[in-house]
C-alpha cells in the first residue's frame, strides 16, 4: 500500500473546506492561517488533479469529483480519530455548557416546554441560546456560520454531505371551526369547506398556501377572509369567529383556545409535515454535542 505524496493534514484541510465553504473559515476551523489553507488547496488540486471548489458570489462550489470525495474521507477522518484520538466522557451531570439551537415557531411551541423541563434535570449547568428562524433554508446558513450548534425545523432544501438530519416529529394537518359557529353542527365536506371563510398562514404575505395548490389542482378555490404571518395566532382568531382554518393538528391543540375549537379531518388530501434536527457535519463527533441531539431525539418521542 503506497500513500506517497499524500499528506493526512490534506485531508483533514479538504474536509474542513467541503464543510466550511470558505478558505478563511475552514482555516479558522483547522486552526492554521488562511495562506496556509490556501496553500493546502493548491496542493491537494496539484494532487488529486480537479480544481475541487470554484469560487462564487457565495462561497466555495465543490465540483462533482470533490462531492464524490466527501463522504468517503470524512468518514476515514472519524475512523482515525476513534483510533487515535481518546475522545473525553461527557458527564452532563457535572458539565456546565451552553447550547445554541436555532427553531421555527412550531418546536419552540411544540418541543421546547417540555425539552427545557427535562434538560433542567437532566443538566443542571445547561443553558441554552435559542435562535428563531422562518424560511427552512436560514438554518443551513446559520449552522454554516456556526452561530447555531443545531436547528429543529422543516429539512432545508438546498443540503449536501455537510449538513445532517434526522427526523422528530410528524404532525398532521386539522381544519378548525369555532364550537360556536354553524360549522360546527355540519359535516365538514368539501362543498361545508368551500363555503367558509378561511385564515391563511403566510409568514411571507402570499394569498395562496398549501390548501390552496391542492384545490388548484381540483379546479376549486376557497374564500380568503385573513392572511396571518404566524400560525399559534390562528386558534385563537377562528375561536372568536366563524372562520375557518386548516393548520397543523399540534398548533390547535396546545393552543389556549382549545376548547373553544372543532377540530376535523380536512375534505382534501394534504400529506403530513415532517420536522427533523438538523446539524453540521463539523460537530458530528463533538461528545456534548452528540449527547444533546440524542437527548433531544429521545424527548421528542414521546409528543
Amino acid at each position: 500500500m503506497d500513500f506517497h505524496g499524500v499528506d493526512l493534514n490534506l485531508l483533514v484541510a479538504f474536509n474542513a473546506l467541503m464543510n466550511e465553504r470558505n478558505v478563511t473559515r475552514a482555516a479558522t476551523q483547522v486552526g492554521v492561517s488562511q495562506p496556509a489553507m490556501s496553500a493546502a488547496l493548491s496542493r491537494l488540486r496539484n494532487l488529486l488533479g480537479d480544481p475541487l471548489f470554484q469560487r462564487s458570489s457565495v462561497g466555495l462550489i465543490p465540483t462533482a469529483r470533490a462531492r464524490d470525495l466527501a463522504s468517503p474521507v470524512a468518514a476515514a477522518l472519524r475512523q482515525i480519530e476513534l483510533v487515535v484520538v481518546s475522545q473525553p466522557v461527557f458527564q452532563p451531570e457535572t458539565a456546565s455548557v451552553t447550547f445554541k439551537l436555532g427553531l421555527q415557531d412550531y418546536p419552540t411551541v411544540v418541543l421546547l416546554p417540555a425539552l427545557l423541563e427535562a434538560l433542567e434535570q437532566a443538566m443542571p449547568g445547561v443553558s441554552l441560546n435559542v435562535f428563531a428562524f422562518n424560511d427552512r433554508d436560514a438554518a443551513v446558513d446559520l449552522l454554516d456560520a456556526g452561530v447555531i450548534d443545531a436547528a429543529i425545523g422543516v429539512s432545508p432544501t438546498n443540503m449536501d454531505a455537510r449538513i445532517l438530519t434526522r427526523p422528530l416529529l410528524i404532525d398532521e394537518f386539522v381544519t378548525i371551526v369555532s364550537s360556536d359557529s354553524v360549522a360546527a353542527r355540519r359535516p365538514m365536506d368539501l362543498n361545508t369547506y368551500l363555503d367558509l371563510q378561511h385564515v391563511l398562514v403566510s409568514p411571507e404575505g402570499q394569498l395562496y398556501g398549501l390548501v390552496d395548490q391542492t384545490l388548484a389542482r381540483q379546479g376549486k378555490k376557497r374564500k380568503l377572509a385573513l392572511t396571518l404571518p404566524q400560525i399559534f395566532a390562528v386558534p385563537a382568531v377562528v375561536a372568536r369567529t366563524n372562520m375557518a382554518a386548516t393548520i397543523l393538528k399540534r398548533v390547535a391543540l396546545h393552543s389556549q383556545a382549545s376548547h373553544r375549537l372543532i377540530l376535523f379531518p380536512p375534505p382534501l388530501a394534504l400529506p403530513v409535515v415532517d420536522f427533523h434536527l438538523i446539524w453540521h457535519r463539523r460537530s458530528d463527533n463533538h461528545p456534548a454535542q452528540l449527547w444533546f441531539r440524542e437527548f433531544i431525539a429521545r424527548h421528542s418521542v414521546s409528543l
